[in-house]
C-alpha cells in the first residue's frame, strides 16, 4: 500500500532490544530528539512510511521483512528497512558523513578529510534510499528527507518520480559558501537540494547561507526575502539575520525555503518531573550529588559540542574561586559515540583525561568536582537532573538548534535556575533570556559562568519565567502545525505564496 507521506531518515524509528532471547522493537522513551519529533507527523496522515537502514550480511538475502507495520503512541505506520552491509554503513555514515561532511557543516574545515572517503559508495547508498522511498510513495505524495547524509536522495527521487513533492530538513548547521565550497562534491549536492520543492532549516543564518551558496554557484536564481519570523531575534546576536529567504525561483520552479526552529514537549516534561516518582528522582539526584550548587551539562561526544572548552572553563573557575571548593559539582553527561566512529574516540579520551586531571587536582576524600557519565541516561532521569540543577551549561561550538536547553527550561517549570547557552547554538536565536556566551572566548566563558553563579534569585526567577513562556508557546505541537501548513502549500495546485 503506497502512502501520502514517506519519511526518509537513516535511523529506524524504534530501538531493537533482546528480551528473553527474542528481538523486540521498543518505542524510544524520550519524547524529544529527531526520532519522536518526526514520528509526531504519523497522527496527521492516514498512513505513512518510514524508510531507514537495517544492517544485513553482504551478498546474502536479508533475513528480515523489508516492510513491517507498527502501531505505537504516535499512530500506525510502516517501516521499510533498507538492507545495507557493514561496508556500506561504514563508508556512508562513519567515514564520509563524519570525516568529510560533518567538519564542513560545523565550519571546522581544518578537520575535513577525504583520505578514507569513497564517494561512489555514499552516492549508491543515497540512490538506494531514493528507490525505496519512490517504491512506497503514492502519486503526488510528499517525500520528506532528513539530514545531510541523505543530501543526494532528492535528485534521485526527482529523476525516478517527478510527480512527487520533495521536502528536505537540515537538523544541522549549514555553513557559509566559502566553507561549503571546499568539498569537491559541492555541485552534486547543490543540484540535488535544488531538486527539492522545500528545503528547511532551523534558523535564518543557515537558510541564508544555503541561498547565498545557490546564488553563487547557479545563474538564474531569484531570491525572495521577508522579515525574520517572530520567535527569532534579528539583531545584536552572533548569528542574527535581519531578513530571511522565503523561496527561490529557479529553472521555472519555485523552491520553498522553510525556516523554523523545532520545539520541545513542555507539558510531558513537566508531568514527568512533577509526578510523585519524578519528585523522588529529583530529590535522590540532589542527595547523591551532595552539592550546594549543581551544574548540569548534557550532550554527546563530539568536538562540535565544546565539552573540552567547558571543562577548561570549569577548571579555571575552581582556580579563580577557591571558595567554591566542596560546594559546586558539575554533572557532565557526554554520551559515547557508536562503535565505528573512530573520529570521536580521540575526543572521548581527551574528555576523560581532562575530567581525571580536574578531579585529581581539586578533589578530596569527600568531594569530587565532576561526575562524568558517558552512557545515555533514561528520559525520566535526565529531565529530573535538569529539575535538580541550579545551572544548565549548554555551550556547543556549533549546533543546528539544541533541544537540551529547551528541555531544561521545561523541566524547571517556573522554578528558578539559570541557562548558560552558547551564542552558536541555533536555540540562542530564540532564548535571549539565557546567559549567552562565546565558547571560543575564555573571558566570555568565565564571565558567563560567574554571572550564572552570582545571579540574584529574583533575576533567576524572572528570566526563567520568560524562557518558559517562550518554550511553552513555540512547542513541538506548534512546529508540527507549521510544517503541515508548508506541506499543504506543496500539494496545492497553485504555487506557494511568497
Amino acid at each position: 500500500m503506497n502512502t501520502e507521506l514517506v519519511i526518509v531518515y537513516h535511523r529506524q524509528p524504534y530501538e531493537e532490544v533482546m528480551e528473553n532471547g527474542k528481538l523486540v522493537l521498543r518505542e524510544p522513551r524520550s519524547p524529544n530528539g529527531i526520532l519522536p519529533t518526526i514520528k509526531r507527523f504519523f497522527s496527521h496522515v492516514d498512513k505513512a512510511v518510514w524508510v531507514a537502514w537495517k544492517k544485513s550480511p553482504a551478498g546474502k538475502t536479508p533475513n528480515f521483512e523489508r516492510r513491517i507495520t507498527l502501531s505505537d503512541s504516535f499512530g500506525a505506520y510502516d517501516v521499510v528497512r533498507l538492507p545495507l552491509d557493514a561496508g556500506q554503513i561504514n563508508q556512508f555514515y562513519h567515514v564520509t558523513s563524519k570525516e568529510a561532511l560533518w567538519p564542513v557543516l560545523n565550519s571546522f574545515p581544518w578537520l575535513y578529510s577525504t583520505e578514507n572517503t569513497h564517494w561512489a559508495t555514499f552516492r549508491e547508498v543515497n540512490r538506494l534510499f531514493a528507490e525505496a522511498a519512490c517504491e512506497h510513495a503514492a502519486p503526488g505524495a510528499v517525500v520528506w528527507i532528513h539530514d545531510y547524509n541523505l543530501w543526494l536522495v532528492p535528485k534521485f527521487v526527482r529523476q525516478l518520480r517527478p510527480d512527487l513533492k520533495i521536502a528536505f530538513l537540515h537538523h544541522t548547521p549549514f555553513p557559509a559558501a566559502d566553507v561549503f565550497n571546499i568539498m569537491p562534491w559541492r555541485d552534486e549536492i547543490l543540484d540535488s537540494l535544488l531538486a527539492c520543492d522545500m528545503v528547511g532549516f532551523h534558523i535564518p543564518r543557515y537558510s541564508q547561507n544555503f541561498c547565498a551558496l545557490a546564488e553563487g554557484l547557479r545563474a538564474g536564481i531569484v531570491r525572495h526575502e521577508a522579515p525574520v519570523p517572530e520567535p527569532i531575534h534579528t539583531t545584536g546576536m552572533a548569528m542574527s539575520e535581519t531578513v530571511v529567504t522565503t523561496h527561490l525561483d529557479y529553472q521555472g520552479r519555485r523552491i520553498l525555503i522553510d525556516t523554523w526552529p523545532i520545539g520541545t514537549s513542555p507539558d510531558l516534561i513537566a508531568e514527568t518531573v512533577d509526578s510523585e516518582d519524578g519528585r523522588a528522582r529529583t530529590a535522590n539526584i540532589r542527595r547523591d550529588m551532595n552539592a550546594e550548587i549543581l551544574i548540569v551539562s548534557v550532550s554527546r561526544v563530539d568536538y562540535a559540542k565544546g565539552t573540552r572548552q567547558q571543562l577548561e572553563a570549569f577548571e579555571r573557575m575552581l582556580l579563580r574561586r577557591p571558595e567554591l571548593a566542596g560546594r559546586v559539582k558539575l554533572l557532565l553527561v557526554t554520551v559515547s559515540a557508536a562503535d565505528g566512529m573512530a573520529v570521536y574516540k580521540a575526543e572521548q579520551t581527551k574528555i576523560e583525561q581532562l575530567v581525571g586531571r580536574i578531579n585529581g587536582h581539586f578533589g578530596t576524600m569527600s568531594w569530587l568536582p565532576i561526575m562524568l557519565s558517558t552512557t545515555p541516561m533514561p528520559f525520566e532521569e535526565v529531565v529530573c537532573a535538569y529539575r535538580a540543577a541550579d545551572i544548565a551549561w549548554i555551550t556547543p561550538l556549533r549546533d543546528g538548534l539544541n533541544l537540551v536547553c529547551k528541555e531544561f527550561v521545561a523541566a524547571k517549570n517556573g522554578e528558578s535556575g539559570v541557562l548558560v547557552l552558547s551564542e552558536f547554538a541555533g536555540s540562542a536565536m530564540e532564548l535571549s533570556d539565557a546567559v549567552l556566551v562565546n565558547p571560543f572566548s575564555r573571558n566570555s566563558m568565565d564571565e558567563g559562568l560567574d554571572q550564572a553563579l552570582d545571579m540574584p534569585l529574583q533575576e533567576r526567577s524572572e528570566r526563567m519565567q520568560r524562557l518558559l513562556a517562550h518554550v511553552r508557546k513555540y512547542d513541538l505541537a506548534y512546529w508540527t502545525k507549521h510544517v503541515m501548513s508548508q506541506f499543504a502549500k506543496l500539494t496545492a495546485d497553485e504555487k506557494p505564496a511568497p
